[in-house]
Formats: C-alpha cells, structure tokens, sequence
C-alpha cells in the first residue's frame, strides 16, 4: 500500500528540531503512547541518524513506518501506531 505522505494529515506533529539522537526518538515514544491505535504521528527531526532510528524503533514496537519528507533543513517522518 502506497500512502501520499505529502497529504497525510497526522493526529499529532512532535517538532523535535535542534535535537540530536536520541531526542526525536524519545519524543517520538513518548507522544506515541498518548495516541489511540491507527494513529498517525509525524516526527520532525533535524539530526539525519532519526531517519536510520525511527523506522528500526518502529518496526521492532509493532508500528508502521510510513515513511519520510525531506524538507529545507530538516526531515518529516510518519509513523502509524500498532493496532491492538
């Protein structure tokens, strides 16, 4: 299944910005706990070892990486948390 990352609207954006690893990840655990099952969280990173780390954490918790933007400066990541 291909998703138009461009036109996800997420259910909850963590900016995690100026961070370096392994901030955007542990912010990226921590707002996923609060989000119900099916939901899309999109991690906003500046430090490129998050695109290496998100989708390995992802994978290995039971979620879904959707995938990732590259923005000017900085990359959108999507992850869709596991269904119970």
């Amino acid at each position: 299944m291909s998703v138009d990352l461009s036109s996800l609207k997420p259910d909850k954006v963590v900016d995690a910005r100026g961070t370096a690893c392994p901030g955007p990840l542990l912010e990226a655990k921590r707002a996923i706990a609060d989000l119900a099952p099916g939901a899309i969280l999109e991690v906003q990173s500046s430090d490129e070892g998050t695109n290496d780390d998100l989708p390995l954490w992802a994978e290995n918790a039971g979620h879904d990486f959707l995938g990732v933007i590259e923005e000017a400066g900085f990359w959108r990541l999507f992850v869709k948390k596991a269904e119970e």
